[in-house]
């Protein structure tokens, strides 16, 4: 078997349009309504898809909102990353600051999601 990287990750949301917009607007992302009521969000080759914590069925069981913590990787410098952070009023938990990841040394900027998902976005460093 060989693994060579992800396709999704799933989110429990106890507000899925608060969601969609946090990540649409301050990240950039794509909102996409796969059937009726079940979403998800697309950026580069990958997507986060949305359960809601109050109505959908749960495949994973004990899934609840603000348990995600998760690295997306940008080409965007960190700095400027941070700035529309703040320009959206997201406040920075930690960063930019220099963290290991699984390629490589990374600058990393965290924040938290309208769930208090922990999001690091970062930049690879050479």
């Amino acid at each position: 078997m060989n693994i060579y990287g992800f396709d999704h990750i799933v989110l429990c949301v106890r507000d899925v349009n608060a969601t969609l917009e946090f990540y649409q607007h301050v990240l950039g992302m794509t909102a996409r309504e796969e059937r009726p009521g079940k979403w998800s969000l697309h950026f580069g080759s990958s997507k986060i898809s949305l359960q809601d914590a109050l109505t959908a069925p749960r495949l994973a069981e004990k899934t609840v909102p603000g348990s995600g913590n998760f690295c997306l990787v940008t080409d965007t410098p960190v700095e400027d990353v941070a700035e529309r952070l703040r320009a959206h009023d997201v406040t920075i938990v930690e960063g930019p600051a220099e963290k290991l990841g699984a390629v490589g040394k990374l600058m990393s900027v965290y924040f938290r999601d309208p769930d208090e998902n922990l999001v690091e976005v970062s930049n690879r460093l050479i």
